[in-house]
């Protein structure tokens, strides 16, 4: 998802004010017992309330796993749904103590007062279509009507690739991705883009899903990331390695359902990564078995995915890029050492 102008030059402002204000996030979180993570007001798959009106989605997974890994506990996480546009506010206010809220990691906020910790999720805008307009390609869209967010970085994206492609087209303008499906649904617009993760989303609360398809270009490269805030190393450090263990248990094969066999592995990799072998998790400020337990009780990041987006749900989001580099996929993690 992507922000306005106006968001980022005053994400930068604030930045620029709360830097050093927040700087020991990590002991507060252990003298509080409780993690406080920013996350989507409401986007299946990855942040939404489900059935039971409990949090779930893949942001949320990722957010249990820094509470289990810093506190013992997966459950010892608070949940905040902040907007798009108030998102990296209330990161910088000190509101939330880490955004797992599906944010492009850019330069420019990169040098606002942020830290990406590791890409989550590598997603890119796409095209949401009729299966009735008989589209199969994006290259197919001339004369096409598109519904879009207003004064994202996506109706520039859009721009480009149409113009690239010599075809001509109308953007109709909504302020929020929300206004934008709605109309896109009532039949405003030939076209819905947004991220694709997001179009999957939208797709699923339609009240005929099998209505409409996903087109297969992605025409931006959107990394997904978690942030936090930038002069709190001790802090990033926790929530970059947080990702990363998630990466090298499901490399390693090392599963909710086997965690407690695996504990008894002499391969040093896996030895490494649940704490039998070495002071990792002292380095991170944390106990040694802080990788183990978050694989007990959350699971790899495979297992995250598959539970949260992958085919068997209602999303039937392919891993992609999202797959372990050793499948052809851009996920990858630094090694435990």
């Amino acid at each position: 998802m992507r922000k306005t102008l106006l968001t980022a030059v005053a994400g930068a402002a604030l930045a620029l004010s709360g830097l050093g204000a927040h700087a020991d996030t990590l002991d507060t979180i252990k003298q509080r017992g409780q993690v406080i993570c920013g996350v989507n007001t409401g986007l299946p798959g990855f942040a939404a309330p489900n059935e039971k009106g409990e949090w779930a989605g893949l942001d949320v997974d990722y957010c249990r796993a820094i509470a289990a890994a810093v506190l013992g506990d997966a459950t010892k996480a608070k949940f905040v749904p902040v907007s798009t546009k108030d998102r990296f506010t209330a990161l910088q206010s000190g509101e939330i103590d880490v955004l797992n809220r599906n944010s492009t990691w850019t330069l420019g906020r990169d040098t606002a007062g942020m830290l990406f910790a590791g890409v989550n999720f590598y997603d890119g805008q796409g095209f949401l279509v009729k299966k009735s307009l008989g589209v199969k390609s994006a290259t197919e869209l001339s004369g096409a009507s598109i519904c879009a967010q207003q004064g994202s970085t996506g109706q520039l994206t859009i721009s480009d690739f149409m113009r690239s492609h010599n075809l001509p087209y109308n953007i109709v303008s909504f302020d929020t991705p929300e206004e934008a499906a709605r109309a896109y649904e009532g039949g405003r617009c030939d076209v819905n883009t947004d991220d694709a993760s997001g179009l999957y989303a939208v797709r699923v609360k339609m009240a005929n899903p099998d209505e409409h398809v996903v087109l297969p270009e992605i025409i931006s490269k959107e990394p997904l990331a978690a942030a936090v805030r930038q002069g709190d190393d001790k802090w990033f450090n926790v929530v970059k390695w947080v990702h990363y263990a998630m990466l090298s248990a499901e490399e390693a094969g090392v599963t909710q359902a086997n965690v407690e066999e695996m504990v008894k592995s002499d391969k040093p990799d896996i030895k490494r990564l649940l704490g039998t072998e070495g002071d990792f998790g002292k380095q991170l400020g944390l106990d040694n078995q802080w990788a183990y337990r978050i694989v007990k009780q959350v699971g790899n990041y495979g297992e995250s995915f598959d539970r949260n987006l992958g085919p068997k749900t209602v999303l039937k989001i392919d891993r992609g890029l999202n797959n372990l580099w050793t499948k052809g996929g851009l996920q990858y993690a630094p090694p435990i050492r």
